[in-house]
């Protein structure tokens, strides 16, 4: 079986848990945003919807959409991590062959080569 020597895992893993460690933090703060309350207090009943109101929703709903996002990437990176410790990381699901280390580097939660990625693509 191919597979990544467990020097190069570790580096791997490495790299996965700084990312994971910056997506929670980032992730937090988006959260943050999303929960703070108005700064000029608590909304009235009777007050009139202005377009202020509007645009601070549209805010909410974009600050949602990146917490999402943020979501599915910590998922990625610690399915990553899994197959870290299960020594099946860094190989293509399509292909069974490993995926470029640097490729790796930039996306490490990829699970497909460049090659199986185009040919998906076409």
């Amino acid at each position: 079986m191919i597979r990544y020597s467990d020097n190069d895992l570790t580096e791997f893993k490495e790299i996965i848990l700084r990312k994971l460690d910056a997506a929670k933090k980032e992730l937090a703060y988006l959260q943050g945003l999303i929960t703070r309350r108005d700064e000029g207090g608590d909304m009235d009943e009777g007050r009139y919807m202005t377009m202020e109101d509007g645009s601070v929703s549209m805010e909410r709903e974009q600050l949602s959409q990146l917490a999402s996002r943020q979501i599915t990437f910590i998922d990625h990176l610690e399915k990553a991590l899994m197959r870290v410790e299960n020594k099946t990381y860094g190989i293509c699901r399509v292909t069974g062959h490993l995926i470029d280390k640097a490729r790796l580097r930039a996306v490490p939660h990829a699970t497909l080569s460049i090659e199986a990625k185009s040919m998906m693509n076409r």
